[in-house]
């Protein structure tokens, strides 16, 4: 298997890390930036893995966990996003994420969600495969009309019974009536502090549980049956982009490493370099809405 310590990396559990992994991966020379080159890559590809992160969707204008966004109101916003501040207090956790879904359902695809899309679409019918594995918890590669997309970190449009573990889609705007016009992320705000039995509950019959949104919290073990997904589309592409992400969360921070390891090109498209960076064939530097869709479009020895 590509990824053998299946413990340590497929099962690991979703962590923030700026620890560069050494282990067996091989670091490549300098990376090159020559688009000439990728794009002949690029055409021979027949399985493309795209790596997306949260830099695609804050093209977008979804904020990250990162930055001037790193806090909600006085917290810091990986504080709240864990299974222990959920127990604790689900209503200043609903109100976090009721925040982020209310700013995702309010947002369109930036111009590399509809590149990346395109590029599906238009090799699909050449016989060829595109898969987004995404890091991203929006809907934005659905909407731009991407169909094979895998969600390591879960979706903000999804839902989670905690009590009978029912899984279901969810865009509803606001998602209860207790949150409506909740989640301002003004340190002078005060908690709503909203009653567990007033907060979103399951609809299947005889439940009614809390839920919580179906997102892989910090410190969460990664959904299995999609890491094994993962794992298939790793071993079989031959051509990785990795876009928007800065490559520091485990374990989607060695997906692209891994694939580089197998000699297969991988191309890193993000607004500066990452602590991965030195392990891929290409880096193209700069915003992905703007250096990723020359690189996806149609090559001249296309033929549809």
């Amino acid at each position: 298997m590509l990824l053998q310590n299946r413990t340590a990396l497929a099962l690991g559990l979703r962590m923030c890390s700026t620890h560069v992994m050494k282990g067996p991966l091989m670091h490549t020379a300098r990376p090159v930036s020559d688009i000439s080159e990728f794009r002949t890559v690029f055409s021979k590809a027949k399985h493309i893995a795209i790596i997306t992160g949260a830099g695609v969707s804050a093209e977008s204008g979804v904020p990250t966990f990162r930055g001037e966004n790193e806090k909600w109101r006085k917290w810091q916003s990986q504080d709240l996003a864990t299974p222990e501040a959920f127990s604790r207090t689900p209503s200043r956790v609903w109100e976090f994420y009721h925040y982020r879904r209310e700013l995702a359902l309010n947002k369109k695809p930036s111009a590399a969600h509809l590149a990346i899309a395109e590029c599906e679409a238009r090799l699909r019918k050449q016989g060829r495969s595109v898969v987004v594995i995404t890091q991203c918890t929006d809907d934005l590669h659905r909407q731009a009309g991407s169909k094979h997309v895998l969600k390591v970190h879960g979706s903000l449009m999804e839902t989670r019974c905690v009590s009978c573990g029912h899984v279901t889609v969810n865009r509803r705007s606001p998602i209860c009536a207790a949150l409506k016009d909740k989640g301002s992320p003004d340190p002078d705000v005060a908690d709503a502090q909203i009653p567990v039995d007033k907060l979103p509950r399951c609809g299947e019959s005889d439940c009614r549980g809390l839920l919580r949104p179906n997102v892989v919290l910090f410190g969460e073990t990664l959904d299995s049956h999609i890491l094994t997904k993962v794992e298939k589309e790793m071993e079989t592409c031959d051509l990785c982009l990795v876009v928007g992400t800065s490559s520091i969360v485990y374990p989607a921070a060695m997906f692209g490493p891994q694939i580089a390891s197998r000699g297969v090109p991988v191309a890193e498209f993000n607004m500066n370099t990452t602590p991965k960076t030195e392990y891929f064939m290409y880096h193209f530097q700069g915003p992905c809405g703007t250096t990723l869709p020359p690189a996806l479009a149609r090559h001249e020895s296309e033929v549809i």
